[in-house]
């Protein structure tokens, strides 16, 4: 499967709860997101879980994201 048409690929890991996570953060900013999930169901460390928003939202999206990982 590729790609949904007009959503750009935000984050991508083979942790489905880090990527809900961030998707709730992106929720919480009135930022509509995507789940693409294509880990393999009998091998969960085949694949990977991505997270697509639109790209009008990138900039806003990849920000919230990165702060997310930001360790003070």
């Amino acid at each position: 499967m590729t790609q949904p048409e007009g959503w750009v690929k935000v984050y991508e890991s083979a942790l489905l709860h880090q990527v809900v996570m961030l998707q709730s953060l992106l929720e919480e900013s009135k930022i509509a997101s995507v789940i693409l999930n294509q880990q393999d169901s009998a091998y969960v460390l085949i694949g990977e879980i991505s997270l697509y928003v639109s790209l009008h939202d990138l900039p806003a999206a990849q920000q919230i994201i990165e702060e997310s990982f930001t360790v003070e």
